[in-house]
């Protein structure tokens, strides 16, 4: 029922890719998600290229399935990350934070899908004309680095720009939020915040609690104009507030930002460290294994669909 045009493209049982969302996104938590049937992702961020290969190697160790890796623009290390996708053949790389256009003629000639994550059609449109496979419109109700569209007027936009897949990503975690991308043109769903919330997710226990607890309203912007990141609210998002208040320089707040990633996923600092999560973090309530959530999740789609042609049969009579 559930095998769209993205199961084709990627080899895989369900339309779900996972997030790559930094030191979060590791070979555990991608191979749980592939070994579940979606697409889990290894993020590269801004990681040396020694430990991306070693991350790709976890992956393997785990699962036969095909799997992905995020190359994160803003790297130094991007070239490197290239190479070594192309080394490790991996099957399907997804970008974000830039433009991949320089890379794509060479990924695809070495057999690699490419699925860059957009945040307007004219860039969808620019990427489809040097061979992008697929796109993953992002709303910015997403965790992270964010764009000023919502999920809901995007994918409709970057579905009747191109005419390759879309997937739909920004505030969806379950079958009722796959159900609404299918229905505005998307071949399926990338889900991240709800993964950090996976058991095979190494990110620490302080951050997956702060993700269960928090509200409907525990989510904010920070940083500087076009670069904007929605964590949650805590002491460092405070001190975000009063710099803007203040009109610091955007170096200033860059420099507070950073290395407050990993304060939050690997140590556990939930006051001065960057919490990022999506707006749906309230709708998340439980730590449960990735086959666990992605069984929810389809069961949940049936059920949906069901629903609707229920109406649908009501409404002939």
């Amino acid at each position: 029922m559930f095998q769209t045009e993205l199961c084709k493209l990627l080899d895989i049982q369900y339309p779900i890719i996972q997030g790559g969302m930094a030191w979060v996104a590791t070979g555990e938590l991608a191979a749980a998600v592939s070994e579940a049937g979606g697409l889990g992702i290894v993020a590269a961020g801004n990681a040396p290229p020694d430990i991306v290969r070693q991350e790709i190697r976890k992956v393997r160790e785990r699962t036969q399935k095909p799997f992905g890796v995020n190359v994160y623009y803003l790297s130094p290390f991007v070239d490197d990350v290239i190479q070594i996708v192309m080394d490790e053949k991996i099957p399907v790389v997804t970008t974000g934070a830039g433009n991949p256009g320089k890379h794509v003629p060479l990924l695809k000639e070495q057999g690699i899908k490419i699925i860059p994550v957009v945040s307007s059609p004219i860039l969808a449109k620019r990427l489809e004309r040097v061979g992008a496979d697929a796109f993953i419109a992002e709303g910015m109700e997403c965790g992270g680095h964010v764009g000023d569209i919502t999920t809901f007027p995007l994918v409709p936009q970057i579905v009747d720009a191109v005419k390759v897949p879309v997937v739909a990503a920004g505030g969806i975690y379950d079958g009722r939020g796959l159900i609404a991308a299918l229905a505005l043109g998307a071949c399926g769903v990338q889900i991240g915040t709800r993964f950090i919330c996976a058991t095979e997710c190494t990110a620490h226990e302080n951050f997956k609690k702060a993700i269960i607890n928090a509200k409907e309203r525990d989510t904010v912007l920070t940083g500087t104009d076009g670069h904007f990141v929605r964590v949650l609210k805590n002491k460092l998002t405070k001190e975000f507030e009063r710099m803007a208040r203040e009109n610091a320089v955007p170096e200033d707040i860059e420099n507070l930002g950073t290395g407050r990633l990993r304060a939050a996923v690997v140590d556990g600092d939930v006051e001065m460290g960057s919490l990022m999560a999506g707006q749906i973090a309230a709708a998340i309530t439980k730590i449960q294994p990735a086959r666990e959530i992605i069984d929810e999740i389809m069961m949940q789609a049936e059920k949906t669909l069901n629903s609707l042609s229920s109406l649908k049969e009501e409404a002939h009579e």
